[in-house]
């Protein structure tokens, strides 16, 4: 039979794990918060006018938690980004270039659902936001090189999955695809792409997207000729 030290001690360890867990499952929910709130504000808004009071205020957290996890908005910022690039990546870039269907069928795809994105937004807001990306590089991309280099690459591995749909026509011998400088392309569709969200955020109607958006699959560029 233990004795009653040697019981102490089992529930020692046991509890200490538990604790901890429990420790770390509160960080990361309140570090889950700063991150939510943070972004609504700042999409919603702006990154300026999402001070960290607002941030703290809307988390429901005091400013020394915000400071636990992150040095600055800035260092916020850019983890909030990147979480909401992976985000966007599972759920609209993945979800679109499957490989399963014809090239061009994919891009329209992708298409239809960054439109159906920009609806559900306005139907929860009242507003067309625009792109998340697109609406923080309009307003920092020349104050703050930091963050332009932080966005720049999201819009790269973004471009990416156009580029990979694209080359897969190519590399299939796909006739409307014939003899395109594939980067190029890519780069022109999702630029029109941008174009078009930003134009259905000024008219505040998402339905530009759809109705322009057909034109994003015509987009040919050659190699320049030598």
């Amino acid at each position: 039979m233990l004795n009653s030290r040697c019981t102490d001690k089992i529930i020692l360890a046991i509890d200490r794990p538990v604790n901890y867990i429990l420790t770390m499952t509160q960080e990361q929910t309140t570090q889950q918060r700063i991150l939510d709130s943070a972004f609504e504000l700042m999409y919603a808004q702006s990154y300026a006018e999402a001070g960290v009071a607002a941030i703290c205020e809307k988390a429901e957290i005091k400013k020394g938690s915000f400071y636990h996890f992150y040095k600055s908005k800035q260092e916020l910022a850019m983890a909030v980004y990147e979480e909401k690039f992976y985000e966007y990546k599972d759920t609209i870039l993945d979800t679109s270039f499957t490989g399963k269907r014809a090239p061009l069928e994919e891009i329209a795809l992708f298409a239809e659902k960054i439109y159906q994105f920009q609806t559900d937004v306005k139907a929860s807001t009242g507003k067309v936001l625009g792109c998340p990306f697109g609406n923080i590089s309009l307003e920092l991309s020349s104050q703050d090189e930091i963050i332009r280099k932080k966005i720049e690459h999201i819009f790269k591995r973004s471009m990416q999955s156009l580029r990979d749909c694209l080359q897969r026509g190519v590399d299939s011998k796909d006739t409307q695809l014939t003899g395109i400088d594939v980067n190029a392309t890519a780069d022109a569709m999702y630029a029109y792409l941008e174009g078009i969200i930003l134009l259905a955020k000024t008219q505040n109607n998402s339905d530009v997207i759809r109705q322009l958006s057909p034109a994003m699959l015509g987009i040919r560029i050659y190699p320049k000729s030598k």
